[in-house]
């Protein structure tokens, strides 16, 4: 990355069953290189995949439109999604390879849209496996999922 782009690592989260109750956090890297900052929010329930899709609208949300930014997650269905399946799927009219309506369409079609107002490179990390940015990113989803249970009276999870 050059030293000018944004660093958006997100991950989603799901607890205590997938679908079940579900959260995000993102850890943006300014471009300045040493400006990080934290966010994260209670999603409602849905699934992992969800949880991964609104993870990373959120981290593109809080870069500014026309800015560089390397979209870095541990979901390969986000990261392929966005390089990979998307011509696709555009090609026939938002059907998979199965021919059925791509799942999870309007989150797809947010954040194509965000993407498409910035520069995205993305990069894939794998999960729990001490990148630290992206452990963070994963704390994060998992502290809303806590914060939510713990303002509902449900016990944490």
């Amino acid at each position: 990355m050059a030293a000018n782009d944004w660093v958006a690592y997100t991950d989603g989260a799901c607890a205590p069953s997938n679908p079940g109750p579900s959260g995000w956090g993102a850890v943006l890297v300014a471009p300045d290189g040493t400006t990080e900052t934290d966010h994260y929010g209670f999603i409602g329930p849905g699934t992992n995949q969800i949880a991964e899709l609104t993870a990373a609208i959120e981290g593109l949300t809080l870069v500014p439109a026309g800015a560089t930014v390397e979209l870095v997650s541990d979901s390969q269905y986000v990261l392929k999604g966005i390089s990979e399946w998307r011509a696709g799927w555009e090609r026939k009219g938002w059907k998979n390879s199965k021919g059925e309506p791509v799942a999870n369409l309007a989150l797809w079609k947010k954040l194509f849209a965000l993407a498409d107002a910035r520069k995205v490179k993305t990069r894939w990390v794998r999960g729990h496996n001490g990148d630290p940015y992206n452990e963070r990113a994963d704390a994060l989803a998992n502290q809303a999922l806590r914060l939510k249970a713990r303002s509902d009276g449900q016990p944490v999870v």
